[in-house]
């Protein structure tokens, strides 16, 4: 009997230690709006999360739930990440703005991040990246790249971030070559492949042989190197599978060291409310490696142009600019704001057509 209840303490002990090591651990959630599969913008934001398990190891229990739509459906499956547990959830989407503020003033003790928002809380804490600076290097090489001068611009949804990224694609497009003109085709979805190919599709038909686009699936790559001698670059990951054509570079976003600080912020009690907006300089956005399908004077070019965004010797937002109506918007030599950037609504001058309201 006395053996028998020294295996029961024992067993007792060896529950409680586990139960104290498994409370001690920092529990982080993500929510994702497409799936960790999309080859793009979750999947990037995924890689960002094992990076934190890689970093903590036994420290930390990540979570996430994939393919969450914008809207209720994301502040409920947020509360119920809160409920179990969660110290810190990541919400991965524009759309999920509100949601996040809603959920945060409910479960004050846990640490909210929201990816490409602007409201912020006592929990809550704001990031981006500041991928109009990739744009410009995409811009530069589509505009010494097409031959047909008619580069195609696949939009998700007419948001301050993307009329940014395609106001940069475009302005640098017409430095390379004054003849480009922009075709866009808004696809009204983050990730929706069949969508995505028929807005490429769309685009081709016009007579776009370069693509570029601000939605999350490689279906675009797939429908450009079907088409054949058009050219594309990858979308928040690297893409290269289909390199060295149609994608000839790309856009990637590293989550990755954000991430990681953000989690040891919370574990070491020193998390406070932020707004973070990082871009070439600080390693958030990465200029995918560039092909040989590109002239080597127009890489060198592209290169030249990514260091001096990085160093801030140039800025991608540099007057002259006006507006699409034709009215001055910055002097020679001005530099966008910040504020007028996070905010922007309007097309530069020579984009034709309207933005969607």
């Amino acid at each position: 009997m006395k053996f028998t209840s020294l295996l029961a303490t024992a067993a007792m002990a060896l529950g409680l230690a586990t139960a104290a090591a498994a409370e001690d651990k920092t529990k982080v959630g993500f929510i994702y709006v497409g799936p960790v599969g999309d080859g793009g913008w979750t999947y990037e934001h995924d890689k960002g999360r094992q990076a934190v398990e890689a970093e903590f190891g036994d420290k930390v229990e990540t979570v996430y739930v994939e393919s969450v739509p914008e809207g209720p459906d994301a502040e409920r499956v947020m509360t119920q990440m809160a409920l179990e547990g969660a110290d810190l959830i990541f919400t991965t989407s524009f759309g999920y703005m509100d949601a996040t503020i809603n959920v945060a003033k409910k479960f004050p003790d846990v640490k909210f991040e929201h990816a490409t928002g602007y409201k912020t809380a006592p929990n809550v804490s704001v990031y981006s990246a500041r991928f109009y600076e990739g744009r410009a290097v995409q811009g530069h090489i589509a505009g010494k790249m097409t031959k047909s001068n008619i580069i195609g611009y696949i939009g998700s949804y007419p948001i301050p971030e993307v009329i940014r990224g395609i106001n940069s694609a475009f302005i640098h497009a017409k430095k390379a070559n004054p003849d480009v003109q922009f075709k866009i085709v808004w696809a009204y979805t983050w990730f929706d492949p069949a969508k995505e190919a028929d807005a490429a599709k769309v685009l081709i038909e016009q007579g776009a042989d370069v693509i570029l686009q601000h939605t999350d699936s490689t279906a675009p790559q797939a429908a450009a190197q079907k088409a054949g001698n058009v050219i594309t670059f990858g979308q928040a990951s690297d893409m290269s599978e289909y390199a060295p054509l149609p994608r000839v570079s790309s856009i990637i976003d590293n989550w990755a060291p954000y991430y990681i600080a953000r989690t040891k912020a919370v574990m070491d009690g020193t998390w406070e409310t932020v707004n973070t907006w990082h871009g070439i300089k600080e390693g958030m956005v990465e200029i995918g490696e560039i092909s040989d399908a590109v002239p080597a004077e127009v890489k060198a070019e592209a290169l030249a142009l990514k260091d001096a965004i990085a160093s801030g010797e140039y800025h991608p937002f540099t007057g002259p600019l006006n507006k699409q109506d034709g009215t001055p918007w910055l002097a020679e030599g001005e530099v966008a704001d910040d504020g007028t950037l996070a905010g922007m609504n309007f097309y530069v001058e020579g984009i034709e057509g309207e933005i969607p309201q």
